[in-house]
């Protein structure tokens, strides 16, 4: 279609060019006169000459529009890139809350024991803190319909307190991060 376009553009570029050639050669003042009224009344060179141009205008509004959307599509990335930026660093220290929680589960009685384990159990919460701030947030899972955009069924049990389709057992906890699923809760479903 473009190649079209210059070549019509440059035919009549051409055509009016030799108008002009043929009205200079011939030297009647009639004939000149004449021409101008002709191409001033909407003589065919006029007429697709404003057609090009209106066809320039409307690809040029639409190159303008497609760049106002380009702009506000990369304003719009840079947004949620900077929102999330820390999903990555958060996303390496969930092992590392996961081994906490496990740590303070199984700490032993006793009072070496017990000092160590309010040790730990200060540094975790200081560590979910933390986490939380960046706006990590743990999934509540147990008693809930499953879903697979936020849970992974590792396993369906049979179960008598439960409908079909609820989870009964959380394996490993699933987090938000903001509003995204970082991590997929891992659970048991009842069947």
């Amino acid at each position: 279609m473009k190649e079209e376009q210059v070549q019509d553009s440059q035919e009549i570029k051409d055509q009016v060019i030799n108008e002009e050639q043929a009205a200079e050669e011939g030297g009647g003042a009639a004939d000149a006169a004449a021409e101008p009224a002709e191409a001033s009344a909407g003589g065919e060179p006029a007429k697709k000459l404003q057609e090009l141009a209106d066809e320039y205008q409307a690809r040029v509004l639409r190159v303008q529009a497609d760049f106002d959307n380009f702009r506000r599509r990369t304003q719009k990335e840079k947004e949620d890139l900077a929102q999330y930026a820390t999903s990555k660093l958060v996303t390496e220290l969930l092992p590392v809350l996961d081994n906490f929680e496990r740590a303070i589960a199984t700490a032993p009685a006793g009072t070496e024991a017990e000092a160590f384990g309010k040790g730990v159990n200060m540094i975790f919460r200081q560590l979910e803190g933390v986490l939380k701030s960046e706006g990590l947030l743990a999934m509540e899972t147990v008693g809930q319909p499953f879903n697979p955009e936020y849970h992974q069924a590792i396993m369906q049990v049979e179960s008598e307190e439960h409908e079909e389709g609820i989870v009964t057992e959380e394996v490993q906890k699933g987090y938000f991060l903001k509003d995204k699923v970082l991590r997929p809760a891992m659970v048991k479903v009842s069947m």
